[in-house]
């Protein structure tokens, strides 16, 4: 096996750090009860009021450095943002992206760039939510994409199509991975890629099209298509094909602030599991005394704690600055796994009413499912750890 070697000690927090991001989340959130949740997913709305309002709390800027007008502060710290507005009810898909989307402009940005959008990302001015990546023949195969950036002059001429680029319609910025050398003239198939923050309010209409799709969530999600669309060459961010690895190297941060959101749905189960398992009587006892409903229920507490361990580890890991790949992709399966777990046991526990809108049990089941698919499917995790941790031979 080829286990991550942990040589330097960390420190891991136990019990609810962060009181006072928590409490301020749990104070915004109590205005955005689940009658709103349940009306934005009737109309397959956006989330505009909520987003305003954690942006005015500067949560959207939780990540980016203070001398860009951020709050500067470690990933634990967002994670806990986001956990904390899942278990209360929400979800977090409208305030995510921009979190994790904007590391690619800090890490690799130039000084002219970081110094011309952050600021402006910072104070709610400018939206960096679409992340254009997946596209429908390619899928995970990221290498394999075939949307097109040529060069042409000073300007950049784009072709192709995107799919499940969420909140597309809701966002000034898009951070996009095109192909600038074709595949079959580079010597590594992960070279040849290159990343681009494109301003869609300029794109929108000269050669960028969106399309909305209607899906079994609510996370307003397009598909993009791109028709010879020109854009200026310092739209470039970081190195011409060597995109890939600006995208990649912000995978451990985006698989560990989406393992945030799981934790929180779980607790979300669990916290209104025991609820009605207390209240809900039938043949003049409470169902709660049935261990037919307690078990599901204490499982699905003792696998949500032991995914929130692993979760505190591999964000104490990330902070360190010590290889966690390994963790961060644990972390993202066994919370994912976790809020499943949580939710069937929440579904069965509600029996019949689970399924009435009114609830918002079934909207969040619907919502706690997606995270076992995107950002990346658990399938790939279990690839990802018989491979690179345990040895095992390729098996894609």
């Amino acid at each position: 096996m080829n286990t991550t070697s942990e040589t330097q000690s960390i420190t891991m927090e136990l019990g609810d750090e962060y009181p006072e991001i928590r409490e301020s989340v749990r104070r915004i959130c109590a205005d955005f009860p689940g009658s709103y949740w349940r009306e934005l997913d009737e109309k397959e709305a956006y989330p505009s009021e909520f987003v305003k309002a954690m942006t005015e709390a500067g949560f959207l800027a939780a990540l980016i450095p203070e001398e860009y007008g951020g709050a500067g502060l470690p990933l634990r710290a967002a994670g806990v943002i986001l956990e904390e507005i899942h278990a209360s009810g929400g979800n977090a898909g409208a305030t995510h992206a921009q979190m994790y989307t904007m590391g690619t402009v800090l890490r690799h940005g130039s000084a002219e760039q970081k110094q011309r959008y952050l600021p402006q990302i910072a104070a709610g001015k400018l939206r960096l939510q679409a992340f254009g990546v997946t596209e429908p023949t390619s899928g995970t195969d990221t290498t394999k994409l075939k949307t097109r950036a040529v060069r042409d002059g000073d300007h950049y001429v784009i072709n192709g199509q995107k799919i499940w680029t969420s909140r597309a319609l809701y966002s000034d910025l898009m951070l996009l991975l095109a192909r600038t050398t074709p595949i079959e003239q580079v010597e590594h198939r992960t070279d040849g890629l290159s990343v681009f923050l494109v301003d869609m309010r300029e794109a929108v209409g000269n050669g960028m099209t969106i399309r909305p799709i209607k899906a079994m969530i609510n996370h307003n999600t397009t598909e993009v298509f791109f028709d010879h669309l020109r854009i200026p060459a310092d739209s470039l961010i970081g190195q011409e094909g060597k995109g890939l690895r600006c995208i990649m190297d912000g995978m451990n941060a985006e698989r560990i602030l989406v393992s945030h959101e799981s934790l929180g749905d779980a607790k979300w189960f669990t916290k209104t599991s025991v609820k009605y398992a207390n209240e809900r009587v039938v043949i003049d006892r409470p169902i709660g005394k049935n261990q037919g409903i307690q078990f599901p229920i204490a499982k699905a507490y003792a696998q949500m704690q032991a995914a929130e361990l692993m979760l505190r580890k591999s964000a104490a890991m990330f902070q360190a600055g010590l290889p966690c790949g390994e963790f961060a992709n644990l972390s993202k399966l066994l919370t994912a796994e976790a809020a499943w777990e949580a939710g069937e046991a929440c579904m069965q526990t509600h029996g019949g009413f689970a399924y009435a809108r009114e609830y918002d049990i079934e909207r969040k089941w619907r919502e706690a499912r997606v995270q076992r698919t995107a950002p990346i499917s658990t399938n790939l995790i279990l690839s990802y750890i018989a491979e690179h941790v345990l040895g095992l031979p390729r098996s894609y």
